[in-house]
């Protein structure tokens, strides 16, 4: 007798579902509403897509910047004057780049002196109309400085500096509408001959919208006084702050507090974070569109719950048991999320591969990014089929078997 109820008991007793089975059968839930699902999908996607873009296009702009930083150095320092106790500007010592010049840790320098003077295509050209041109004069290691290149043309050298020859910035070029060397533009009532046009220069701006002449016809032609405005001087990377604590008392040594010196490089850093602020805030929108997402994966499982009562009471009618109902239709929620967060994870890349090459930056999806998405989905897809799953769980099979 007792081996008899053994039995029955063996035979009553639920069966178990495999990964595999429970797979299958979430699978086939799916398959049964596409378009519901593809839509509920989408919203994942999308969600999912713009978290992957924005940190995706925000670390190739980031590493676009890293990577000019290495190629341009750290280790260029700029002096320029500040103000007199009195609030008026400062001016440099004539013969401040020679001083800078024999600091020992510094491998070359550089100086430029803004010129009272304006550059046009020709004299008939009202001088009022400089297109945001600066004229300066320049010393010839300025180019070296700097580590420019000169994209036509020549740079300045002992000779031509003493000639009517400009040199222009990129951006002055441009602005001027000058493809090429050997034409002449109208300066300081006078004709000069362009002999070079720069490249781009990240590091020092103000030279890319200069007109540049040498010191000894800036002084003979322009009437140039021959007092610097800048000075640019490079080091080794290591002597770089001791060479930045001298410099005031090098340049001026009468007055120090005079004196004003900076690093272009930190521009391009302040940079870097001030994105990085930026792409917390496209998170924020993203992950909006992630939630609203999560809130239609849930809204298409309570549905998909009342509309199929009847084959919940007939799946627990034949023995199914309501763990068993739970993990269908949680199943269900997270294979719906996963496939909005797989199509999201991919247009996501996609877009941040398209728009950084469109810029000629690293494309650059960090594996975090893409973990996080994962781990978003499965986090967005077991909340959003919680409720439902317990809901189908709690079903009676009489009353389910019963719903028209």
């Amino acid at each position: 007798m007792t081996d008899h109820h053994h039995r029955a008991g063996a035979r009553l007793a639920p069966g178990r579902l495999s990964p595999g089975d429970v797979l299958r059968v979430g699978a086939a839930g799916l398959r049964a509403r596409p378009t519901r699902v593809i839509l509920s999908a989408l919203g994942i996607a999308i969600g999912i897509a713009t978290m992957i873009a924005v940190i995706g296009i925000s670390s190739s702009s980031r590493e676009q910047l890293l990577r000019q930083l290495d190629r341009l150095g750290t280790n260029l320092l700029t002096v320029a004057p500040g103000q007199t106790m009195f609030g008026e500007e400062a001016r440099l010592p004539t013969g401040a780049l020679a001083m800078v010049q024999r600091i020992r840790p510094v491998r070359t320098a550089a100086a430029t002196g803004g010129v009272e003077a304006t550059v046009r295509r020709n004299n008939h050209i009202p001088e009022s109309v400089t297109g945001g041109i600066a004229v300066q004069a320049a010393s010839t290691t300025l180019l070296a400085t700097l580590e420019g290149s000169v994209a036509k043309g020549a740079w300045l050298n002992d000779a031509t500096a003493r000639q009517p020859a400009v040199v222009l910035g990129a951006q002055a070029a441009e602005r001027l509408g000058l493809a090429r060397t050997g034409v002449q533009v109208w300066m300081g009532g006078r004709w000069f001959t362009v002999i070079g046009i720069l490249g781009p220069m990240p590091l020092a701006p103000e030279i890319e919208r200069s007109a540049l002449v040498g010191f000894p016809a800036a002084g003979e032609l322009l009437g140039f006084d021959g007092y610097p405005t800048t000075i640019y001087e490079r080091s080794s990377d290591e002597a770089v702050e001791s060479v930045r604590q001298v410099l005031p008392r090098t340049v001026n040594p009468e007055n120090p507090e005079e004196v004003t010196v900076s690093r272009p490089s930190d521009a391009l850093a302040a940079k870097a974070a001030a994105a990085g602020a930026f792409t917390n805030l496209l998170l924020g929108l993203g992950a909006v569109a992630l939630l609203v997402g999560g809130v239609g994966v849930a809204n298409t499982m309570v549905i998909s719950v009342l509309e199929r009562r009847k084959e919940i009471g007939l799946r627990r009618s034949l023995g199914a048991t309501r763990g068993q109902v739970r993990v269908q239709f949680l199943a269900e929620s997270l294979l719906l999320s996963t496939l909005g967060g797989v199509a999201g994870a991919v247009l996501g890349a996609l877009a941040t591969t398209g728009y950084a090459l469109s810029r000629d930056w690293p494309p650059v999806v960090p594996p975090w990014a893409l973990g996080g998405a994962v781990g978003a989905t499965l986090l967005i897809g077991t909340l959003a089929g919680l409720y439902p799953a317990m809901r189908a769980a709690r079903l009676s099979p009489t009353v389910a078997l019963a719903t028209t």
